[in-house]
């Protein structure tokens, strides 16, 4: 009998960390999936692309491209480093833009998905009060709009729990109306990694389900739904307790096996446990007294704010030649 273990396996939104738990079980070469990697000072970004079937199973994630920007050094509050990521993001995203077809003409309609209310779920909300939008000034006076703005419009439609209504409804509702050319999504997402969660940034063009970070089942936003392509941007912002204990045991067994080799008389079966095993075994004592919570840093919001900070300048400048690029830091304060 085949047993359904998905319930136990470890939960993540960043296409990057399914790789590498795919790659614990496959080895370091997934067919259908292509990774490339680049360091620039303070930053690591990685390129992933998922061609087939074959590949998005291995791995667990959509058909599409990914790009992943991983800056540990995010949580220092550097405001000198903020401004180089928004400077590398916004160069990213534009590259991104060319590469799946989107012309400087283009309309684009931000959508910042999640919950204001929540700390940690407020990212999308305040990255829509950052954005540059232009729609109205194309509506009502285009023969004052300058060279190099295009139309953008943002809003944050709020969570199910708020409204009574589903997050797709309302974007389909407004994408049908307003008729843009582009879809960017932003939203927190649940990382497997307490190191990634604030320093992380993801791009993908697969698009999103809301809800999902937490475990929630909704309608996607995809390209399939609302008819125009979909880009997600994404920041971990939380990371399940099961997670961290799970984490913690493995730092304790690799603690141990430096000291002494027989670590079977410390942990027991513990020991000889892979990872997907132990993580089963942590989520079968945690669920049933529901303590698998999900847990954020106490200076969530400091980080959060710097994060839509960094991603609505970055978006700025990508979306508005008329932004230098380089000089994104003008734009970002």
């Amino acid at each position: 009998m085949d047993l359904d273990l998905s319930p136990y396996s470890v939960h993540t939104d960043l296409a990057l960390e399914a790789k590498e738990l795919a790659s614990s079980r496959h080895g370091d070469t997934i067919p259908g999936v292509h990774t490339e990697t680049a360091e620039d000072d303070d930053m690591v970004i990685t390129k992933m692309h998922i061609e087939n079937e074959q590949g998005s199973r291995a791995v667990g994630k959509l058909i599409g491209n990914y790009i992943t920007l991983e800056v540990p050094r995010l949580r220092e509050k550097d405001s000198d480093l903020q401004d180089k990521v928004a400077t590398r993001l916004a160069q990213e995203f534009s590259t991104f833009l060319q590469r799946i077809g989107i012309t400087k003409e283009a309309k684009v309609l931000i959508i910042g998905l999640g919950n204001y209310n929540v700390t940690p779920d407020a990212l999308g909300p305040l990255v829509v009060e950052n954005v540059m939008v232009t729609r109205h000034f194309f509506e009502l006076m285009p023969d004052q709009v300058s060279p190099g703005y295009r139309q953008v419009s943002a809003v944050a439609p709020g969570v199910l729990g708020t409204t009574g209504i589903e997050t797709s409804e309302i974007v389909q509702g407004i994408v049908e109306r307003s008729k843009p050319d582009l879809v960017i999504a932003i939203d927190a997402l649940a990382s497997r990694a307490l190191e990634r969660v604030n320093t992380t940034i993801q791009i993908a063009d697969t698009g999103i389900h809301p809800g999902s970070g937490v475990g929630n089942k909704r309608k996607g936003l995809t390209r399939e739904f609302l008819g125009v392509p979909v880009i997600a941007i994404g920041v971990p912002t939380v990371v399940y307790a099961s997670t961290i204990v799970n984490s913690t045991m493995d730092m304790m067994i690799d603690h141990f096996k430096q000291q002494t080799s027989n670590t079977s008389q410390i942990f027991g079966l513990l020991d000889g446990m892979n990872e997907s095993e132990r993580l089963q075994l942590v989520k079968e004592v945690l669920d049933p007294v529901g303590h698998n919570l999900l847990v954020t840093p106490k200076d969530i919001d400091q980080f959060i704010e710097d994060m839509a900070n960094i991603i609505a300048s970055g978006l700025n400048a990508a979306l508005h030649d008329a932004i230098d690029q380089d000089n994104v830091a003008a734009y970002t304060h």
